[in-house]
């Protein structure tokens, strides 16, 4: 495998490239071969198994680096390390720091607004807006509403972000600005993953009984069996299952297969103690089934009016 040379962020500049003795043909060869990804003009990375918003903050990394503006939205949401459900990021989001001059084009999309000092944080050497800012800025224009702005808020309150900093910085008539407010109210940093906070999301818009996050649950001899996504006094529980989860949770020498069936015996567990566990997937959210089939067992289980 041919070694580039690469910066402290694993970028491979055309220039570095180029003085190391590699040529434009065998760039451009190498491009063509998949064997190089580029991700911002004359900067390129090596693909792997580099997720979307990973090369995406590779190549707002790469844009941040050779400009004054501040990445911002999006982009520093990447940067930041904040999970988003299912964001756009075919643009590099940055912000101008003044109230004209935004631009849009193919590739990157200049917000205007000015940023107060606490509003700007440097990560890796980059100039992003700070967590509470970028928060903000996905939940007013994300693509997916409601359960978009959850996803993100529940994110950032995971890495620590302050929830009284993110109300603050709402008190404004800007654009999404109602759908950020309501779904921070419903934020909570317990939720671990955009799939929970999706789920979440659908349970709050049908009006269902809101479910316990995250709790514990031990055998008869008092023994933790199980901790859960969701779960309703103690008799209903609720798991999202989505591959990333499976890939998270891996002990060392298991392959997801074995973490399945790991959580299939905690399944069984539960069952033993007469509490209902129901599944669902990603699929299952965007055809609308998840709501309908807790509703029912709440129903069931006398936990709610029919």
């Amino acid at each position: 495998m041919t070694t580039y040379p690469t910066d402290r962020h694993g970028l491979i500049h055309r220039s570095a490239a180029l003085a190391a003795g590699f040529g434009d043909t065998e760039i451009t060869r190498a491009v063509t071969r998949r064997e190089l990804v580029r991700v911002a003009r004359g900067v390129f990375v090596v693909p792997a198994d580099r997720t979307p918003e990973e090369l995406h903050r590779l190549s707002a990394i790469a844009t941040g680096t050779s400009t004054d503006t501040v990445l911002s939205h999006q982009s520093a949401a990447t940067v930041h390390g904040l999970e988003m459900l299912r964001p756009n990021l075919r643009r590099v989001h940055l912000t101008t720091g003044t109230l004209s001059g935004g631009r849009r084009s193919s590739v990157r999309h200049e917000h205007v607004g000015v940023l107060g000092e606490s509003d700007i944080v440097t990560v890796g050497g980059i100039r992003v807006t700070s967590l509470e800012r970028t928060a903000v800025d996905v939940a007013r224009t994300t693509t997916m509403g409601f359960a978009g702005a959850l996803a993100v808020f529940d994110s950032a309150l995971r890495l620590g972000a302050d929830r009284g900093v993110m109300e603050a910085m709402m008190a404004s008539s800007a654009r999404g600005i109602g759908q950020a407010r309501r779904a921070l109210r419903h934020a909570d940093g317990e939720s671990e993953n955009p799939g929970e906070s999706w789920s979440r999301a659908q349970m709050i818009e049908a009006g269902l009984l809101t479910p316990r996050l995250q709790h514990e649950f031990s055998d008869r001899t008092g023994n933790v069996i199980a901790r859960t996504d969701f779960d309703w006094a103690g008799l209903l529980v609720g798991e999202f299952d989505g591959m990333a989860k499976y890939q998270k949770h891996l002990r060392p020498g298991e392959t997801p297969f074995d973490a399945m069936r790991r959580e299939k015996e905690r399944e069984d567990a539960l069952r033993g103690l007469g509490i209902m566990v129901l599944r669902w997937t990603w699929r299952d959210l965007e055809r609308g089934l998840v709501v309908p089939m807790i509703r029912d067992w709440l129903v069931r289980l006398r936990l709610t009016a029919a």
